[in-house]
């Protein structure tokens, strides 16, 4: 995880770039934005988490957060739809390099982050990922009430885990897990 003074600079970068914009936000309204680009829910979960961080490396400790698949896509029109407007997730940022640039984006959602990436050499297209996660019942009622025209998953019994398979428009399939022990 980042250093928690590179978070604080995080927000006071987003501050002045938003001002500059004539948009004005209190430096505890961006921090507490900074902590949703990391996935939290509020400055204070993210403090403590860095804090933390910073405690196991100086007691030399080996530790590892998230890891954040990137998700090769094609077309943004059609990872909207997917990934936003079928899936849920929201956009935390967009960039490009400059005007006619591929896209590099974060979307996230109860957590789980993503990086979709329009540059060809970032992803492979047809990538499998599995999502360990909690609720997913009330994930396949939600998806099946949407009545996506491209896709009807179904909940499927493994025996120790049950499963939602999605396949995005680029083919690239996520397995949505939960374990039947939780």
């Amino acid at each position: 995880m980042r250093d928690y003074r590179d978070a604080k600079a995080m927000a006071k970068a987003m501050q002045e770039t938003l001002a500059d914009r004539n948009v004005t936000i209190t430096h505890s309204e961006a921090l507490e934005v900074v902590a949703r680009q990391f996935g939290l829910e509020n400055w204070n979960i993210l403090s403590a988490k860095i804090k933390s961080a910073r405690a196991a490396q100086d007691d030399g400790a080996i530790s590892f957060d998230q890891a954040v698949p990137i998700v090769r896509i094609f077309d943004v029109a059609k990872a909207h739809e997917f990934y936003i407007g079928f899936l849920g997730f929201t956009v935390d940022w967009e960039h490009r390099y400059g005007d006619n640039f591929p896209l590099y984006m974060q979307v996230s959602r109860g957590g789980l982050r993503l990086h979709l990436s329009e540059h060809a050499g970032d992803a492979t297209p047809g990538s499998n990922m599995c999502v360990y996660m909690k609720g997913i019942r009330a994930l396949h009622k939600e998806l099946s009430a949407k009545n996506y025209r491209y896709m009807k998953p179904g909940l499927e019994d493994e025996g120790t885990r049950l499963e939602l398979h999605v396949t995005d428009p680029f083919n690239n399939r996520i397995r949505f897990m939960e374990p039947k022990d939780q």
